[in-house]
């Protein structure tokens, strides 16, 4: 056999893994969904795949028809497609665009392209769309962040495209349609009733719910939980499971459409009602799961009541029934509307300060009520567990497992003294989270969450411990309830890009690290996923750079990695590299794994005498790594194959069987063997 032919016959066997409103703003909003079977109680929720659009700025409108909070709106409905209670999807397969991603051209492949080649039957689709809608010729048109108003025909989606694509292409059991066509006073009363009744008309067994009647307007306001549009604002909390009347843990799509017309006339003083064709739609249909909710309880009043929050302080979180609803400040109220009449429970919470409550508030049917908030007292801890909170952080601080238990024993004593100390509970999370105890760790993480629902620390915190234990997508929520919060958090931002990393998400990991580096541009390790997702979407040249960047401005005196708390950036979830207690550790594992990620992508070049380097860079911090054992085997072999020459081959096949000894259990074990029977082979011919 040809030698250049045998070795690239070998190497090609083998791939490498990686794998009422103030001052409203009018909008025109619809949702709608085919119809469905009924489930049974055993069925198990659907597969379920979205696409997510929120256009708030317009490339090429002016600015007095620009919008408010479309994309606030696009955040409001992925975060509640994604949580069990609620949408039950897999945050993988919910694809959002918002502000300059959501191009037609975009649009149109993730409608046209990416939901028709994923979509089978017995799955649920979701198709959701906050923006401009417009007439033309009579037909009605979604407008896209590029859209033109002097060539509409060009430049919008076509409803009917829209229809197409959701009624024929896409091959899923249960369709659900949100259109929210918000306008501004950019169409007259007769486009809007046109552009409805396009919206109707899609198919004629869709599930139409219509954010109001013909000729009436639909409002956003900026008192709804930071500004959202009415309509949508009811929709997502309906189907987190205030419209689940009977309290059997499902929110149907009767339930959805009585609550959401009730509470969106009520908000708007009857200016605004939605309206719904009860005639086409299976009234039964599920379009939530709420299982919190699957329990006795007695029916809702048909009317509803509102609590409107103020606060003497700023950023002052607010809890209601247990439940964080948002923050308030001096001169920032927050109105929650569609309350069951009743007593409720209501807390004011702000770090450092004891809080206000819990007390309870009354909710009366069809009336406001206005509910202040006092934080007063700044808390006082006793000087003993102040004592012991700092000497536990000095414990921790130096590293090292048996560092770490003194500060727990240390951390726990402090708690014991004072039961509401969120900073000793935090540690604790901390502590524990770096000794591997991940049950412990999550305990004390949600302590610290309860005692203070604002601690945005421990909430990012818990996220890095979810994503080391494997659970993604609570994670992501974790993080996504931190960045409502503070768009900037750095931690949080770059913890996010890793998630959408480990989900394969990389688009969306490469926008999230490239803000958490516009933030803190010192901060290595966003450069690190920036890196990895780079390589993994084929662009090796581009994310050279950024593991550079990592390795420069992590390049510290290994002596001091055991004084750094690397776990908050350091899990390595799905690498096979986290191991033992320490955070020297997790320094070394990351930066072994961005020698690695230099060498693929130098292997990927072909420029394979440097990637052996970086290889072999990688096994000095990692020599139990696997895959870099087998990248070293694939590129030694590709070496074979590009000089002619044998040598390479007995280092290559050295390294696979390191990589097999190490973990026999990889799916690249097959190739591994295959390569090192096809090596032995040739070798015995030659």
């Amino acid at each position: 056999m040809n030698w250049h032919r045998a070795v690239a016959l070998i190497a090609s066997a083998a791939a490498l893994a990686q794998q009422p409103p103030q001052q409203p703003q009018k909008r025109d909003l619809k949702i709608e969904k085919l119809e469905e079977p009924t489930l049974p109680p055993q069925q198990v929720v659907p597969r379920s795949y979205a696409v997510v659009i929120g256009i708030s700025h317009y490339q090429n409108l002016p600015d007095n028809l620009q919008l408010q909070f479309p994309e606030r709106d696009a955040q409001s409905m992925y975060t509640i497609l994604i949580s069990p209670e609620g949408g039950n999807f897999k945050a993988e397969n919910v694809h959002v665009l918002t502000g300059a991603k959501a191009t037609l051209a975009a649009i149109r492949r993730e409608i046209d392209t990416w939901l028709p080649s994923v979509a089978k039957e017995g799955d649920r689709v979701l198709v959701y769309f906050a923006g401009h809608g417009f007439m033309y010729q009579g037909k009605g048109y979604l407008a896209p962040y590029d859209f033109r108003r002097d060539d509409i025909a060009a430049a919008g989606l076509p409803m009917d495209e829209l229809g197409v694509a959701i009624g024929s292409k896409i091959r899923a059991t249960y369709k659900v349609l949100l259109t929210d066509a918000c306008h501004s006073g950019a169409i007259t009363p007769d486009e809007t009733q046109a552009l409805n009744n396009s919206l109707s008309n899609l198919n004629n067994s869709l599930f139409s719910l219509t954010a109001s009647r013909d000729r009436e307007s639909s409002f956003e306001s900026p008192e709804l939980d930071g500004g959202h549009g009415v309509f949508t604002y009811y929709v997502t909390q309906g189907m987190a499971g205030a419209a689940d009347y009977d309290r059997d843990g499902l929110v149907t799509a009767d339930e959805l459409a009585e609550y959401v017309h009730t509470q969106v006339r009520e908000a708007t003083g009857g200016k605004q009602n939605p309206t719904s064709d009860r005639g086409t739609f299976d009234p039964k249909m599920r379009l939530a799961y709420v299982p919190a909710n699957a329990k006795p309880a007695t029916p809702p009043a048909p009317q509803f009541g509102t609590l409107v929050f103020e606060a003497n302080k700023d950023d002052v979180e607010v809890l209601l029934d247990g439940d964080s609803v948002g923050v308030v400040s001096p001169g920032k109220s927050l109105t929650l509307p569609g309350l069951k009449p009743g007593q409720h429970t209501v807390q004011g919470v702000k770090m450092g300060y004891e809080p206000d409550g819990p007390r309870q508030e009354t909710v009366y049917p069809g009336e406001t009520s206005t509910v202040t908030i006092k934080i007063l007292i700044a808390r006082r801890r006793k000087q003993a567990a102040v004592d012991d909170l700092k000497d536990g952080v000095k414990d921790y601080q130096k590293g090292y497992e048996e560092n770490y238990r003194k500060a727990a024993a240390l951390f726990e004593k402090a708690l014991a003294i004072e039961p509401t100390y969120s900073q000793a509970a935090f540690y604790l999370g901390l502590t524990y989270n770096a000794l591997f105890d991940e049950d412990k760790a999550a305990q004390y993480y949600k302590q610290a969450i309860a005692i203070d629902p604002d601690y945005l620390e421990a909430r990012a915190n818990y996220g890095g411990m979810l994503l080391d234990i494997g659970d993604v997508d609570e994670a992501i929520r974790q993080f996504n309830t931190v960045l409502v919060r503070q768009p900037d958090h750095a931690d949080a931002l770059t913890m996010l890009a890793q998630a959408y990393r480990f989900k394969a998400l990389y688009p969306q990991s490469i926008d999230a690290a490239r803000k958490a580096i516009a933030v803190a541009p010192r901060n290595a390790e966003p450069h690190l996923w920036l890196g990895d997702s780079l390589r993994l979407s084929g662009k090796w040249a581009d994310a050279e750079p950024e593991y550079n960047q990592y390795l420069k401005l992590s390049d510290f005196d290994s002596k001091l990695a055991g004084q750094l708390n690397y776990y908050v950036l350091g899990s390595l979830f799905g690498m096979g590299r986290k191991k033992r207690a320490g955070t020297q550790d997790i320094w070394k594992d990351l930066r072994s794994l961005a020698y690695f990620g230099i060498c693929d992508c130098e292997r990927k070049l072909s420029r394979y005498d440097t990637a052996i380097q970086f290889c072999q860079k990688s096994l000095s911090y990692d020599s139990k790594d696997p895959f870099a054992h087998y990248a070293l085997g694939l590129t030694f072999m590709a070496q074979a194959v590009n000089t002619g020459s044998v040598a390479e081959l007995s280092p290559a096949m050295q390294h696979f069987e390191q990589m097999i000894a190490i973990n026999p259990d990889l799916d690249e074990v097959k190739n591994a063997k295959q390569n090192i029977a096809n090596i032995q082979q040739f070798l015995k011919k030659q």
